[in-house]
């Protein structure tokens, strides 16, 4: 049995690339047998390098290396070889090296089979589980208000040095510094956590951050194409994992959430092999730890692990996969509150990153996309509210919580009475979402009854549950929890979710949660405080304040992080009434007075110790902030020194200390060095009232924190001392009043050249100096600029040792530099190690001081671009980094010889060089060939221009000889006429061969004969192209039999250049001799009608070999084969002579029908003619009896288009019965044809003798009466094998129609159908869409401009719902305004890709539609629905697929 090699889906060379690692470990292991073979593949200059290295692993990445840039044939053998001789290949890399190179000797093709077997398992695999990760984001994002993008959402990457202290978070990251206890941090996408694999991340984030949903857009991205090094992604959330009480191997553990195919136990035991052979190419997300009931056991306490079989407790199990104890490079991450992050342990490569919350521009745009769809006035009122209010604006950086924000404060708009009273604490915001979601019950009716009264008795039950939950470790309930009166209830009001779960057996059901946990949380509270079951000394156990430095001996605790915030905050003044309401017993008011009190007694305890931690004093701060208790907050805030360290400072924390700080009667000192602090929490930083001095001091803050600072300073009144760190002093110190004021520094004394020399030494070396203007030599003003703007894209850039990369300039526009100074200048500008652009305008720099500058290009790897125009725009720049390519321009000078000479020696050390741009510099042909000397040895990559530099013909030689004196050229371009241009190319993946273009240069006799001289001495020419060149007789011929005799040209263009009809024969008779595949382009002006046709049945006469011949206009294509390939054989004939020809077609050439006569034998005696077209040609009787005397000799014609015009009806009926009736015939079009009725009934009867007919195409046909067009149907639906019927503007009767619709049944194979512009009604409309159903293939419908009513519209929805097939559906202007039905189809459309609704006034209720359906149209690109009156400002009409404007 023999397995067929198929072609790779991708680039093979790209391929080679994605797997050089893998193929340099596999060749580093075998024998040197293999390796032999494999250098028998490499050129001998290029293998002579690589066998010198002494070491194997080079040689082999060297090899490796060298396939990268080859052909892709190379590649393909270097592939296949590895293959059939290599032993212990890596599984995935076997089966796509088997995918390659198929079936070989030596190779066991059952192996080869087996794997490929394996490799289909594995992708059935994926597929289903991208799918069902799809499906789990789609149940989460589904009440997203604003679109995410992972590459637009930050984190912050954390490395820290473990502190000392037993309270502190002992970290394990790697340390970036000595600072104990001091945590380094930069900011990257939440994108880049996957694309670098076989790592183990932790993503931290607060309640309500986000992360649930960005790991599930994770998921989303990777089961869309993202991350194409993982393979498999399983997302596991631990809510699910508490479900699960025994042990389980991997294995189960995976199958039992993600299942193979119909459980193919055969399936998932490949997956497995795979998981565990190439862990590197999967990876775990775990989400929500601290969700987890159990703690991680301790990776020292775990057994050995050598059975991945094993079943195992799911404590060991996920341990061993974080502490990568067994799948050591799989990627890892796991997402959970802060606190929690000490269960993660340490291993090689473990990161530590936290999300980063709404910064201000974040919370608006997310408030604007919330109340979008609410009306502008509301929105308005809303979003300035929203940002105008500090608390509201404070908790809006969390995203959770800023959602909270919005629907409290719609409800709080949409409530009666004018008195807004704003929430001041989260835990008020909280009663309000209660309060809004009771209201949803009864569809927003209120009664006179409080909702709380109301509904009491199912908020008690409620918030029993939800304390009960916390206690006893629960977030997800069984239905056997919750009374269906509860369920129907929390379901109905939103407080509750339902969600599907997967048992510890692999059986599904359903449980319930909380909306968020934070709601279960807060209603926990609401027990604590309304209970009369709850004792003093039970809720002030309830009330320890959390740290937020733990350490791993701590014991795990569920998702009470805020409980305790939410107790406080009940016990304020401002939730009494609530509580009074809940309680609901006489004598209430007193008693929730007492429990109250107990809440601010127990703080007012905490507010007197002095032994509380950083972390313990912002939650007593957070907690007296909720209480909104002035006597608490002035307890707290009268100790004199708040030491913060080594936390993140949230926008609440601030928002709280500042709450405290205000209250106090004394000045305090805030001393928060080490806290990670957004910019935008500065802002807060005015309300702290009496803080006289401020701490910062870290080796975090950096540039933007100071900037942010600066800007804050002067509003804080009472700061009378500033610390800052150690590399904010400079900016402190001499620039704070600029930063504070966002000026620049500007000198008006102006400085000397040796000053600008220093200035360039000092915007390298100094971090905060942005920008120096020394135009004119500084003489006239100077100016420093330390603003800290950074227009370009953080993104883009690498961080140097300061984690900064600044965006600098050096302007030294229209200045005089002298050669001394552009030395001194050079050495201190290549020195600078950030971003840095050089602005020498109009500076009248001298040739040799331009040399000194392009020299930068050698002296340093991170200039990526100089560009000199003399005494116009001219410039440099650089990039952090080592640039990958250079590029260089230098116009406009006079460069003689010498200085050519010079600019060589220097490019010459300019291994980035990429492009060369030398135009307009007055080279002339001695300057081109002085450089065309050198060009071997400049290592340029993509291309050199010498436009402009007045060369002559001579010239244009020596550019012509470049591609035989330097290997790397592939394409030379001359043009000495108007353009007068000039451009060489060099070596581009996938091209083989040489080109030459060669436009206007009006060549003498001796420039023709040097150009036969250079072209037969370049063996790998391709294409030639010869334009406009005014080619003299004697040399021409030279140059024409050159051309036939030189074996590797493919491709010959030769345009305007003055052929002759004499000279065009000679030059095809030439080509008989050719022994290879020719394409030959002549375009002559004269090359119309007569002449044309003429010299087409002489060319079919000299050479037998045309295979394919077209005339477009004045041109003509020859493409000819070599007679040297075997001829085939065709039915009917016994000839000797068979010309090769099998096209034929002559497209708006001016031809007419009495030019054709020279063609008719010629065009007989072309027996394996496939296709023959005649467009625009105006045919006559002689035109006509031309047809009837060739078409009967090409029995092996399949496709015939006829596009006339002018024919007289005996004419066309004499062309229709003429029309070919063999088996082979399969394609006919003659659209825009006036038949007549005599030719409408002789094509009728012709067509019943053509039953192989798969395409047909009469658009626009007429002349017919309404009989013979029924005799034309009839005839038309005898063709039963028809794929494809264009009939756009055909005029039928009703009992036409009825024919044509009633053979359409037959028409099983049909798979295109156009049928518009026809302007029927419903009826006739209904009679042809109603046998849509049975064409199950169909691919494309068209029956734009038709009527459809009802009727007609109904039977196309039902025909839709059977279209599987379908990609192409066009209904444009079919007089119906009602297509929701029709768009509501197409989700039973699985492969639809173009729709086309325009011109028929639907309106939104369609748009809505389609808005619903869009998602399961996963394959639609374009979806048109132009001058349709639809609200396009709909938020659900945003998808770039719809097109809604004809411009």
């Amino acid at each position: 049995m023999r397995m067929e090699r198929v072609d790779w889906p991708g680039d093979i060379l790209t391929l080679v690339a994605q797997e050089a690692s893998a193929l340099v470990e596999l060749l580093c292991e075998q024998n040197s047998g293999v390796l032999d073979r494999i250098f028998a593949l490499v050129e001998p200059k290029t293998l002579d390098h690589r066998q010198s290295l002494t070491n194997t692993r080079d040689r082999v990445s060297a090899i490796v290396d060298y396939f990268k840039s080859s052909d892709r044939n190379s590649c393909r053998q270097f592939l296949t070889i590895v293959y059939q001789y290599s032993e212990n290949i890596p599984l995935l890399l076997e089966t796509t090296l088997v995918s390659i190179a198929g079936y070989t000797p030596g190779k066991p093709c059952s192996s080869s089979q087996n794997h490929k077997h394996l490799f289909y398992h594995l992708q059935s695999y994926m597929d289903a589980l991208k799918s069902m990760v799809l499906q789990k984001y789609e149940s989460v994002a589904q009440a997203v208000v604003k679109d995410i993008r992972l590459e637009d959402t930050w984190v912050y990457l954390r490395h820290r040095n473990p502190p000392r202290g037993k309270d502190r978070t002992i970290q394990p990251q790697a340390s970036l510094d000595n600072h104990e206890g001091e945590e380094s941090e930069h900011k990257v996408s939440v994108e880049s956590l996957l694309k670098t694999t076989s790592r183990v991340v932790t993503l931290l984030g607060q309640a309500g951050s986000g992360k649930t949903l960005l790991v599930h857009c994770l998921g989303r991205d990777w089961a869309e194409g993202s991350f194409p090094s993982i393979h498999l992604l399983f997302l596991l959330e631990f809510r699910q994992l508490n479900l699960i009480s025994r042990d389980l191997s991997l294995k189960e553990l995976l199958f039992l959430f993600y299942p193979a195919c119909d459980d193919d136990e055969e399936q998932s035991d490949a997956v497995f092999e795979f998981i565990l052979s190439n862990p590197e190419k999967v990876c775990f997300i775990f989400d929500g730890y601290d969700e987890f009931r159990a703690k991680l056991t301790h990776p020292e306490k775990l057994e050995s692990i050598n059975d991945p079989n094993k079943p195992l407790p799911l404590t060991d199990l996920l341990s061993g996969l974080c502490s990568r104890r067994f799948l050591p490079d799989c990627t890892v991450l796991v997402t959970c509150r802060p606190r929690d992050v000490t269960d993660m342990f340490g291993s090689p490569g473990f990161i530590t990153c936290e999300l980063q919350g709404f910064d201000r521009l974040g919370v608006k745009e997310y408030a604007e996309q919330y109340f979008h769809k609410k009306g502008d006035e509301l929105k308005k009122k809303a979003v300035n509210l929203l940002m105008n209010n500090r608390h509201l604006l404070s908790m809006s950086h969390v995203p959770g919580l800023c959602h909270i924000c919005c629907v409290c404060m719609e409800h709080l708009f949409s409530s009666d009475g004018t008195d807004l009273q704003l929430p001041t604490s989260l835990t008020q915001i909280y009663m309000q979402i209660i309060l809004a979601f009771l209201k949803r019950i009864n569809g927003g009716v209120v009664s006179g009854t409080s909702p709380l009264q109301r509904y009491r008795s199912k908020i008690v039950e409620m918030s029993q549950l939800a304390l009960k939950g916390l206690e006893e470790s629960t977030i997800v309930f069984m239905d056997t929890d919750v009374s269906p009166e509860l369920q129907e209830f929390g379901v109905k009001s939103g407080i509750l979710s339902c969600v599907k779960l997967t048992r510890e057996d692999g059986s599904s059901g359903y449980g319930f949660t909380f909306m968020h946990l934070t709601m279960q949380e807060f209603l926990a509270a609401l027990h604590l405080m309304t209970s009369q079951n709850i004792t003093e000394s039970q809720l002030k156990k309830k009330l320890n304040l959390k740290t937020r430095w733990t350490t791993k001996i701590d014991p795990k605790s569920v998702f009470t992080d805020s409980l305790h915030v939410y107790v406080c905050g009940l016990a304020a003044e401002a939730c009494k009434s609530s509580l009074v309401q809940l309680k609901g017993a006489e004598g209430t008011t007193a008693w929730v007075q007492k429990r109250q009190a107990t809440v601010r007694n127990v703080l007012l305890g905490f507010a007197g110790s002095t032994s509380q931690t950083g972390p313990k004093i912002v939650e007593l701060c957070r907690c007296a902030h909720e209480t909104q208790d002035a006597k608490l907050a002035r307890a707290i805030g009268s100790r004199p020194q708040f030491e913060l360290r080594n936390i993140r400072l949230n926008a609440v924390d601030m928002d709280s200390l500042a709450f405290v700080t205000a209250a106090a009667d004394q000045n305090v000192c805030l001393d928060i060095g080490g806290c990670s602090i957004d910019p935008d929490c500065l802002e807060i930083l005015p309300s702290f009232k009496n803080v006289d001095h401020l701490i910062f001091r870290s080796r975090k803050y950096d540039d933007k924190f100071a900037e942010a600072l600066c800007g804050i300073l002067r509003k804080l009144q009472a700061l009378q001392k500033l610390d800052i760190a150690l590399q904010c002093v400079f900016l402190f110190s001499k620039e704070c009043i600029c930063f504070s004021e966002n000026l620049h520094s500007v000198s008006e004394n102006g400085v000397d050249m040796d000053g600008v020399v220093m200035l360039a030494s000092a915007i390298c070396n100094q971090k905060n100096l942005r920008k120096v203007d020394a135009s004119e030599n500084g003489k006239k003003k100077l100016v420093l600029w330390f603003d800290t703007s950074r227009r370009h894209n953080s993104r883009q850039l690498t961080t140097n040792v300061t984690g900064i990369h600044l965006h600098k300039k050096l302007s030294l526009t229209r200045s005089d530099i002298k050669p001394v100074y552009m030395t001194k200048l050079c050495k201190q500008l290549v020195k600078c190690e950030n971003l840095l652009d050089i602005d020498l305008s109009h500076v009248d720099l001298s040739t040799n001081g331009a040399l000194l500058l392009i020299r930068s290009l050698a002296d340093c790897q991170r200039v990526t671009a100089v560009e000199l125009r003399h005494q116009a725009e001219a410039f440099i720049k650089f990039v952090p980094e080592k640039a990958e390519a250079a590029i260089c321009k230098l116009t406009e000078y006079k460069l003689c010889k010498s200085n050519v000479e010079k600019l060589s020696r220097i490019l010459e050390n300019c291994p980035r060089l990429s492009e060369l741009d030398l135009s307009h510099n007055l080279l002339h042909d001695e300057g081109v060939k002085c450089f065309v000397d050198y060009l071997p040895k400049l290592k340029i990559s993509s291309s050199v221009s010498l436009t402009g530099n007045q060369i002559t013909q001579v010239g244009a030689l020596h550019l012509v000889n470049s591609m035989n004196t330097c290997e790397k050229v592939v394409a030379v371009e001359v043009s000495l006429g108007v353009e007068d241009q000039s451009l060489i190319k060099f070596v581009q993946e996938h091209v083989n061969g040489k080109t030459l273009r060669l436009r206007e240069c009006s060549f003498e006799v001796i420039h023709l004969k040097k150009l036969v001289e250079i072209v037969n001495r370049c063996p790998r020419l391709l294409t030639l192209e010869l334009s406009s060149n005014s080619l003299h007789s004697q040399g021409l011929f030279s140059l024409l039999d050159s051309l036939v005799e030189l074996s590797t040209i493919q491709t010959v263009k030769l345009r305007s250049n003055g052929l002759s009809s004499e000279q065009i024969e000679y030059f095809v008779k030439k080509l008989s001799s050719c022994h290879q595949h020719r394409d030959t382009r002549i375009e002559e002006p004269w090359l119309t009608g007569n002449a044309v046709a003429s010299l087409i049945a002489k060319c079919l006469n000299l050479q037998p070999h045309i295979k394919e011949i077209s005339v477009n206009r004045a041109s003509i294509n020859i493409i000819t084969e070599g007679n040297s390939r075997p001829r085939s054989t065709f039915v009917g004939h016994s000839e000797n002579f068979s010309p090769a020809l099998q096209s034929i077609s002559f497209d708006d050439c001016d031809i007419e029908g009495q030019h054709l006569a020279p063609l008719t034998l010629p065009i007989q005696k072309c027996h394996a003619l496939q296709d023959l077209r005649f467009s625009q040609l105006k045919v006559d009787r002689k035109g006509a009896d031309f047809f009837s005397a060739v078409i009967p000799f090409l029995r092996n014609l399949r496709n015939l288009t006829l596009d006339l015009k002018g024919a007289a009806e005996d004419e066309v009926a004499t062309l229709m019965a003429a029309l070919p009736k063999t088996t082979s015939f399969e394609s006919l079009s003659l659209s825009q044809l006036v038949l007549g009725d005599h030719g409408a009934t002789v094509l009728g009867r012709a067509l019943q003798s053509v039953p192989n007919l798969k395409s047909i195409n009469l658009s626009q046909c007429s002349g017919w009466t309404a009989a013979r067009g029924r005799d034309l149907v009839r005839g038309l639906v005898q063709c039963v094998s028809l794929a494809e019927i264009r009939l756009d503007s055909v005029i039928l009767d009703e009992e036409g129609i009825t024919i044509l619709a009633q053979g359409f049944s037959r028409l099983t194979s049909l798979r295109r159908l156009r049928l518009e512009s026809w302007r029927i009604g419903d009826s006739g409309t209904y009679e042809l869409v109603k046998y849509i159903p049975s064409w199950t293939e169909l691919v494309k419908l068209s029956l734009s401009e038709n009527q459809f009513g009802q009727q007609g519209s109904m039977s196309l929805c039902e025909g839709l719902m059977s279209m599987k097939a379908l990609k192409i559906l066009h209904l444009t202007s079919i007089g119906s305004s009602d297509l929701v039905g029709v768009a509501s189809s197409l989700k039973h459309c699985p492969s639809i890709e173009d729709v086309s609704l325009s011109w028929n006034l639907c309106d939104d209720s369609l748009a809505r539609t389609l808005a619903e359906i869009l998602p399961l149209c996963t394959k639609l690109k374009r979806l048109e629905l132009w001058r349709n009156p639809i609200a396009k400002e709909d938020e659900n009409l945003k998808d770039q697929r719809l097109n809604f404007s004809s411009v």
